[in-house]
This record gives structure tokens, sequence and C-alpha cells, in this order.
């Protein structure tokens, strides 16, 4: 694949209603218009930002994909846009329920379907175990998926692995929530996930962005957290670009130019295996 062109990220730092699908589906339709005026070539919206994140309406409510409304509304937003868009959704597959994200191109066709792997423990008896890992080939280079924690699974293996599969930009949905009394002035929200993303970015040049939804979480295992936004861009020598503000409030959306590095090879030499 030939090196991917410099392109415009649009990061929607959504607020995301538990439980009601039609308001986020609007909201996220209305924010994906928002970053194309500001320039954006590509969307990237929260994990489950059709329910959010271990609500309950995740068994009774989820939709197939590509299917289920949410994702037929994200198509249409992507086509009348002219953008492709990257979101988080809670997906119905059969029996079976998972926290999943779509990639979908400028036509509204979908590109990429993710499945989380490194579920959190308490969002196992909402979701199902995703089993595969993909980067698209686009106009703008690899684009790679994944969901939050995949993020800093041991060793940070499913972030290197699709480096080796040939990821210029990984595009990351995600819930960043923390305690209801938490103080961000003494405890600045945003070290795990720069120390997650900074090093595997660094080594395999390539940017890594995670877009975090904001609100309150009223039900489910972390009822009372506060999801509080910190969207998060990490650039190709592995440092933080841009993090969106904190707070439950704080919906906000930011465009950034993302400019793919020359592709190192991703590969180790012989002597390095076997230390001659």
């Amino acid at each position: 694949m030939e090196q991917g062109q410099a392109f415009h990220l649009g990061i929607c730092q959504m607020f995301v209603a538990a439980g009601r699908p039609a308001q986020n589906r609007a909201r996220a339709a209305e924010m994906i218009a928002e970053v194309r005026r500001l320039g954006a070539d590509v969307a990237l919206l929260p994990e489950c930002c059709d329910l959010g994140w271990t609500d309950p309406s995740a068994r009774e409510m989820a939709e197939p994909v590509p299917g289920g409304a949410t994702f037929r509304a994200l198509a249409d937003a992507a086509r009348r846009n002219g953008v492709c868009v990257c979101a988080g959704l809670v997906e119905r597959d059969g029996e079976a329920v998972y926290n999943s994200a779509v990639l979908i191109d400028r036509e509204g066709r979908l590109l990429l379907l993710h499945r989380k792997l490194n579920e959190l423990d308490i969002g196992h008896p909402f979701y199902a175990q995703g089993d595969r890992l993909g980067v698209a080939r686009t106009e703008f280079g690899g684009i790679g998926v994944m969901i939050c924690a995949d993020a800093f699974a041991r060793g940070q293996t499913i972030t290197r692995a699709l480096g080796y599969m040939g990821a210029d930009v990984i595009l990351s949905p995600c819930a960043w929530a923390v305690e209801a009394g938490h103080d961000n002035l003494k405890a600045p929200y945003g070290k795990l996930w720069k120390e997650s993303y900074g090093p595997v970015a660094r080594g395999f040049r390539m940017w890594i962005v995670g877009a975090s939804n904001v609100g309150p979480i009223p039900a489910g295992p972390w009822a009372g957290r506060r999801c509080i936004g910190c969207s998060l861009v990490v650039n190709d020598r592995g440092e933080p670009e841009e993090m969106l503000p904190y707070g439950e409030d704080a919906e906000a959306v930011r465009v950034v130019r993302i400019a793919p590095a020359p592709r190192p090879a991703r590969g180790c030499a012989w002597e390095e295996v076997w230390g001659e």
C-alpha cells in the first residue's frame, strides 16, 4: 500500500444520553456535519455512542450492523457530508451483543467492523468477546480501529498488532470515566492513555487518537461515575498533540491535521530473535 496522504480528523467529544438511541443518533449526525463544516475528512465518535457504555439497555436495544437504525444514521451522515466516520455502537448478532466500532467510508459503506477484545471485567455481562482485528486500506493510508481498553491490553499487544498490520493511524472510540468526586486539579486525567499510546505510536511511527464521550453514567456497574472527555491525539513521535477539555459537560468538536509518516519496516532482524 502506498503512503497515505495528510488529512483532517474531526474529534467529536459527544454527550451520550444513556439508553436513548434516537437522541444520540441525532446528536451524532449534528456533530458529523459540524466537523465537515470545519474541514474534516474523517469524523471520530465515542464508544457505545448509541446507548452508553455498560448501560443495561444493551441487552434489549442492541441493533445489527449494518442493518440497524444507528448504523444507518451514521452511514447517512457520512454520505451526506462526504466524510469517513468511525464510531462505537452496541451491536447485536443473533443472540450475542458486542461492544463494537465501525469505520464507514464517504459513500456510507462499511469498511471495517471491530468488536472489542480487551473488555473490562464489568463489561463482560453486557458484551461478548471479539475475536479479530482489521486495518482498512483508505485514501488516507491504513486505518486501524480499536476500542478504549484495547489500548492497554498486556504489552499493548492489540495496538502493536495493528501497527504490524500496516496502520498509519489508529482510531479508538472510548468512554473515559472517573468517580463522582474526582478532582482533576489534584489528579489530572489522562496519564494511563498517554503511557499506553505514546510508546507504540513512536515505535511504529503512527498516530493514535481516542475520542471519549461526556455525561453522567446513571445505571449499570459504574452508576454514579462521570464520563469526562479528555479525548487525546498522540502523534507519530509518541507525543500528545492535542487533548480536549475535561468535564461531564465538556462536549466539544476539534479538528486536527493528521500527517502519516513514512512507514518504517515493521519486523525484527534475525539477530534480534537469536541474539547473534
